[in-house]
This record gives structure tokens, sequence and C-alpha cells, in this order.
């Protein structure tokens, strides 16, 4: 599914220039990489503001449309004001058909209640990762990858390689050796720890050690 952000371009640059733009409910941004110029742009803040609530914002190849030249970028940062409901700017990189982009994509896991492991009571399935970074052409990008945990049983670990992924993705940590196929998914039975009361209780009594009788004074 495509999603289009339109942009203008901007051409001052400086702190100024962008509390100007700010004030207008502009974000200052630039658009940079696929053998061109940087380019400053400007972009509508409610439009980002609705835009950042979803995940495709984040890990999605974006339509990034300056005065109908469209043109495919991903975002690379997002700067927010660290008190208040702003984003303050923002960096797209361009990306080309023919190379491979590092991307990092939501896990949706499914299937959990129904599982094996969902079924006992007291165990909790722990999800360790949330989000994996991933390499791809841009026609191969996903915008998630789901991970089923329907034949998940107590005491199982799903670690980075059993995890099924899309034709022609591939996560780049599995190349690195086996300490980097991390787990994803554990079922772990939790185990209550005893009551202090009734571990005392089970607790053996102490012995205590007999006083020792005084040797009679001699005389």
């Amino acid at each position: 599914m495509a999603h289009q952000i339109n942009v203008e371009r901007r051409s001052e640059a400086g702190k100024g220039a962008s509390r100007r733009l700010r004030h207008d409910s502009k974000i200052p941004a630039i658009v940079y990489g696929g053998g061109l110029d940087p380019v400053m742009i400007q972009v509508d803040h409610e439009t980002i503001w609705l835009a950042q609530q979803n995940e495709w914002f984040y890990s999605s190849i974006l339509d990034l449309s300056l005065g109908g030249d469209v043109q495919k970028v991903l975002l690379r940062d997002m700067q927010r004001h660290p008190a208040r409901p702003r984003v303050l700017h923002l960096d797209f990189q361009r990306v080309m058909a023919d190379e491979a982009i590092r991307v990092s994509v939501p896990l949706h896991f499914i299937n959990a209640a129904t599982s094996p492991a969902g079924k006992v009571s007291g165990v909790v399935i722990m999800h360790e990762l949330n989000e994996v970074e991933i390499s791809c052409l841009p026609g191969n990008l996903p915008e998630h990858i789901v991970v089923d945990l329907g034949e998940l049983k107590e005491g199982d670990v799903l670690h980075l390689s059993s995890i099924v992924l899309p034709a022609g993705v591939e996560v780049p940590a599995l190349k690195l050796g086996p300490d980097y196929d991390v787990a994803v998914v554990v079922a772990r039975q939790l185990r209550h720890a005893a009551e202090p009361e009734a571990a005392a209780a089970e607790a053996p009594a102490a012995e205590v050690p007999a006083t020792k009788a005084k040797a009679p004074e001699k005389k």
C-alpha cells in the first residue's frame, strides 16, 4: 500500500527559520541520498502527527510528493519536543529500486492464546523482541513480519532463525554467527515463591544448644 506525503521546498535554513516554520505549524525536514543532492523541505505538522501514530510511517516506503515530483523515501530520523506533543524535524532518505535497504520492521505475533503454551495455567509467553532489522530490495519490504506461535509449548524458546521471512528478505544479524541468533519469544512457567509464613513453618526447628552446667566451686 502506497503512503503519500505532500511536502514543499524551503529556501531558508537555520534556527530562526525553523522556529518560524514551527510557529506556522510546519515541520522543517530534509531529503537526501539516491545519488541526488539533499533538498530542504517542509511539511504540514498535522499530516505528520497523524502519520506518526501508525507503524507504516516508520517501516514502509513513503511516496514523498514535491509539487507532483514523487520520490520513494524512508524515514530515517524524527526529532520530537521533549515535553510537548510536537515533531521538530524529519530526515528522509531516498531509496533506489535496485539497491538493498536495511529497515527495522515490527513483529506481529499471532495464535498465542490457542497455542499449547497459551492453554497451560501459569505459563507466560514473553516477547523478547518486538521488531527486527531486515535487509531487502525496496520492492520486497514488508510493513511487518508475522510470527505464528500456534505450535509454541511450555518451555519453548523461539529464536530469530525460526522466524519465517517473506521472499527476498533476510536478517543481517544471523550472518554474524550463532551468538546473534537471539530469543524472540519465550514460554515460561512462573513459579511463585512460597509465602514467608509457610516457608518458616516448613523449615526444621533450629536446635538450641544446651547451657553448660556451672561446675561447683572447690572449697
